[in-house]
């Protein structure tokens, strides 16, 4: 098993020998930009990836997986190699690093981390820092997708009426149980049939790192998931579900796949069924 995570200290010696990625995003609700951000204080070296662009633009759900195709062009274009060691980071400390650390390993890239911490740590560390935009040689990449790593709509009802794998929501417990509305407009609140809840920040220490596997093991073990059987993992729109993914890696499951659409395809539509309460 190969840990997911890499710390500070061994990105901070091995900089330059591996290919850095900076996938800061933020919620609309938010009032920040990723690109923004970027452009102001990256590591040095890294490349920004947008999850918004570098996305399914034919569709209305948010930061969907493009195809293999036109993934292949845009990363391409940023220079990724499937040959290198890629890692991720993002502003919050592990929030959507963990979608472009998804994202890669459905399109072919095998040797792909996360920052544990992310920049929030690095920061906080005094490391340095660059602005400005950072650039690698283009690179020709052939299209590849692990379709095992994906569900969409249709494998997540199925599932849920054969009850094939478990459905592990990393909302808020809140929104999970439908007591607050949705950050979205126009969707249901609660969750899916059967849904377990682990919520992405219980996941997290205080500075932003994730918590070790000894720690995780009875968050997941406390919120009836089932580590020897089949994950699916979803949130509002992909991103935190990504998280989740993340820790059971971390676990040891790096078999677990990512409801696409998430809450935001399924709540914003008039043929899913929706539960509130626990």
């Amino acid at each position: 098993m190969t840990d997911p995570l890499v710390s500070t200290d061994w990105l901070a010696a091995n900089l330059g020998k591996v290919q850095v990625v900076d996938a800061t995003w933020f919620m609309p609700n938010e009032g920040r930009e990723g690109h923004a951000d970027y452009l102001a204080a990256h590591i040095p070296g890294a490349v920004f990836f947008d999850i918004d662009a570098i996305a399914d633009r034919t569709v209305d759900l948010p930061h969907m997986l493009p195809t293999a195709e036109d993934f292949a062009a845009a990363a391409g274009a940023l220079g990724l190699s499937r040959d290198a060691t890629i890692v991720a980071y993002d502003s919050f400390g592990i929030r959507s690093a963990a979608r472009v650390w998804w994202t890669l390993r459905v399109m072919g890239f095998p040797k792909v981390f996360v920052l544990d911490g992310g920049l929030k740590k690095w920061l906080a560390e005094g490391r340095t820092t660059e602005g400005g935009q950072a650039a690698l040689p283009p690179t020709t990449l052939s299209p590849s997708l692990d379709a095992g790593l994906v569900r969409d709509l249709g494998a997540v009802k199925n599932l849920l009426n054969s009850k094939a794998a478990q459905l592990v929501d990393a909302r808020g417990a809140a929104r999970f149980r439908g007591e607050t509305p949705e950050p979205r407009a126009g969707l249901r609140s609660g969750h899916m049939p059967g849904a377990r809840n682990t919520p992405f920040d219980s996941l997290l220490n205080p500075d932003g790192t994730m918590k070790s596997a000894e720690d995780l093991n009875p968050l997941f073990r406390a919120a009836k998931v089932d580590l020897a059987a089949p994950i699916v993992t979803t949130c509002g729109s992909g991103v935190t579900a990504s998280v989740v993914a993340l820790a059971l890696a971390r676990l040891g499951r790096e078999d677990v796949a990512v409801y696409d659409g998430s809450w935001t395809e399924w709540g914003g539509r008039s043929d899913t069924t929706v539960v509130t309460g626990p």
